[in-house]
């Protein structure tokens, strides 16, 4: 495999040919390849077996920075997840005035920074995580003293009942 100066992989015939023989076949489609690469043949023995064709190899015209600021921008995970009110699920999540008043003052320091996509995402990853039987750790580092990624269930420290002090994770 080859990647270009923005760091977008190309896949040759032959990284094609060992996706195939190692049963990946399923991932072939999200590929990117070569344009000297025979992709018009290998789609049409797609075609012939009803799987999805490959896509070429387009270059990009955008620099390194203005592309990478695209990819932050854009989370991949599914919709639903995007359009989650992140401070209703936080809030509905907390059993005190305490724990409101701890999850309030954090998530506005996050909204402050423009994270609420990523407390997103966590969600969505911890979901996933639990839905497909993956094992995490109980927490590394700053990110404990987080009560709302606490509730995200992102770790497993409770931060009020340690009395953590939040700001030490977003300094």
């Amino acid at each position: 495999m080859k990647t270009d100066e923005l760091g977008i992989p190309r896949f040759s015939n032959r990284d094609l040919i060992d996706m195939i023989y190692t049963g990946h076949v399923d991932k072939v489609h999200v590929v990117l390849c070569d344009e000297s690469d025979d992709v018009e043949k290998f789609n049409k023995a797609m075609e012939d077996q009803g799987l999805p064709k490959l896509q070429k190899y387009i270059p990009l015209d955008v620099d390194r920075k203005t592309f990478d600021g695209v990819c932050q921008g854009e989370w991949f995970m599914p919709d639903i997840y995007k359009e989650l009110n992140i401070e209703e699920y936080v809030i509905n999540k907390c059993d005190t005035d305490a724990e409101v008043q701890r999850a309030y003052a954090e998530l506005q320091e996050f909204h402050k920074r423009g994270m609420y996509p990523l407390l997103q995402y966590m969600v969505y990853l911890v979901d996933f995580m639990r839905e497909n039987s993956i094992v995490w750790g109980v927490g590394r580092g700053s990110s404990v003293a987080s009560y709302v990624l606490y509730l995200i269930g992102v770790h497993k420290i409770n931060s009020i009942q340690y009395e953590l002090d939040w700001r030490e994770f977003l300094r």
